[in-house]
């Protein structure tokens, strides 16, 4: 190869890198982290062991098990079985990235959540 083409490829692939962060700094301008809806008395319903979890999460907008648990203090284990808790009772939303779960705030299901619990309670 002559220096001449092994500039120009170092010259293209330098450009495919500056498009990819183009690309990724479009997807986080996008992003804009939403307000919690849920009222604080909600989030007084909560055990204290859950709701320390749920304004981590809460906090961090999305987290797995390892980053909640160095924060909080407690054992990786003990803070995936809160996490899950908090998930099965409509809270958080989990989805597998890789080989971690992450956790976020579950908007939507919550709202969908009181509604059916709101219907129940006239019926």
């Amino acid at each position: 190869m002559t220096r001449r083409s092994v500039l120009e490829r170092i010259l293209q692939e330098m450009m495919s890198i500056r498009h990819r962060l183009d690309d990724i700094e479009k997807n986080f301008s996008k992003r804009d982290p939403l307000l919690l809806e849920v009222s604080e008395s909600e989030v007084l319903k909560l055990p204290d062991h859950l709701r320390r979890t749920y304004m981590f999460v809460a906090s961090r907008g999305e987290c797995d098990a390892t980053m909640a648990s160095n924060l909080t203090g407690r054992c990786r284990e003990v803070e995936s079985n809160y996490l899950n808790q908090l998930t099965r009772m409509g809270w958080l939303n989990k989805r597998r990235i890789s080989k971690s779960m992450n956790f976020r705030i579950a908007e939507v299901s919550r709202k969908k959540m009181l509604k059916v619990k709101a219907r129940k309670m006239k019926n």
